[in-house]
């Protein structure tokens, strides 16, 4: 439930001063007003003269560091950044973590947590796990907290974690085509926001239901300001303003080719997408003999699907390097709690195409003699009106 700004900021001083701080960010902004900085970093460090808390501030061009000592003069830091009109704060100590979002009526919305460090087994042997995102936060109590859906959580933003530049500041734009029940569409924003990051976030499903569900949730959340959905298709929804981070976990088939599309065309800075079932290229692959040497590759059905699976995200991440992209396409949750785990990840770089990256390309697709449905989608958008 919102509470007063006043009081909430007043907790946010006692963490920010308690010798048990590890981490604070703040950033964001508030309705109509703007902080003189765009971000502030703060975390206790030891130099030869003594312990000190460090502030790095950043303008948006330049980093600005200092270290105060503890008492008054770290106290008057704080509090300069308290006067700032920051629309979050993020502050974790040994015991605790504390998300505070400032809502459009000027009220906090405050978010409690149990600082933990849970251990969890992988494949047999005992390894301490730290999640981004701590199992104990109140957001897996809307979404449920199962073993299963803490690790793809986990891996889902540890993915999203590599994509992004550890120096982004200033507000990021998201959208999830085909969210479905949205709940990693709501740990990417509780995870962005706990970077410190002004998030707007918008889901798109084609079922209404979906949307109301999901709508309802985000006001449990207390983030409806800045989490919307709508009802539409991944190929016309309306998103507006357009995106800087594309996500698109899951979409079945040549709905995947439909976000990446639409990436391509917000000209989006990232893009992560996890595919599901490749049905378009199997049934052409179907259609006419495999080129020599390589009919051993496709006669059996179950070596062609999967054959298929790997020709169609290749050829994906082939076109997103042909528009500008530099794209990896890597593993996204374990195999074995799930046979669809690989992700596409893309960068815009803005660099201008080589003519080895389309001959790559267009030899590979002649040679299978497919037309791979990303390639249709772009032609497409790229043809003159007649």
């Amino acid at each position: 439930m919102p509470q007063p700004l006043d009081a909430a900021l007043t907790e946010v001083r006692a963490l920010l001063l308690d010798p048990t701080l590890t981490r604070a960010v703040a950033a964001g902004r508030r309705r109509g007003r703007r902080p003189t900085v765009v971000r502030a970093e703060l975390r206790p460090v030891t130099l030869k003269a003594g312990p000190r808390l460090q502030i790095a501030t950043s303008d948006g061009t330049r980093p600005y560091t200092r270290n105060v000592a503890p008492g008054s003069e770290a106290a008057m830091a704080v509090d300069e950044l308290l006067a700032e009109p920051f629309g979050n704060w993020h502050v974790e100590t040994a015991d605790a973590t504390l998300q505070l979002r400032v809502t459009k009526s000027g009220e906090a919305q405050v978010h409690r947590a149990a600082t933990s460090r849970p251990v969890m087994t992988l494949g047999g042997n005992d390894r301490a796990k730290e999640y981004l995102l701590d199992p104990g936060d109140p957001i897996f109590a809307e979404i449920g907290g199962s073993a299963a859906k803490r690790r793809q959580v986990d891996a889902f933003l540890r993915a999203l974690a590599a994509t992004l530049p550890d120096e982004l500041t200033g507000p990021l734009r998201v959208v999830d085509l085909g969210c479905g029940n949205a709940y990693l569409t709501f740990a990417a924003y509780r995870y962005l926001t706990g970077r410190g990051l002004d998030v707007h976030l918008v889901g798109v499903d084609v079922r209404e239901d979906q949307r109301r569900r999901n709508t309802e949730l985000a006001h449990r959340l207390g983030w409806a300001d800045q989490v919307t959905f709508v009802a539409g298709t991944i190929a016309d929804a309306v998103v507006d303003p357009t995106p800087d981070l594309v996500l698109a976990l899951h979409a079945c088939d040549t709905a995947t080719d439909e976000a990446l599309a639409r990436a391509v065309r917000w000209e989006a800075r990232w893009v992560l997408a996890a595919p599901c079932c490749h049905h378009d290229l199997a049934k052409q692959l179907r259609a006419h003999p495999a080129p020599p040497p390589y009919d051993l590759l496709t006669r059996q059905g179950i070596l062609r699907e999967r054959f298929a699976d790997v020709l169609t995200d290749a050829l994906r991440a082939g076109l997103l390097r042909v528009h500008g992209y530099r794209t990896e396409v890597v593993e996204f949750v374990d195999s074995q709690h799930t046979p669809r785990n690989l992700l596409i990840r893309a960068r815009r770089t803005g660099g201008a195409t080589t003519e080895a990256q389309r001959t790559e390309y267009r030899e590979l697709v002649d040679q299978w003699r497919v037309m791979p449905r990303l390639e249709s989608l772009l032609a497409a958008e790229e043809a003159p009106a007649g």
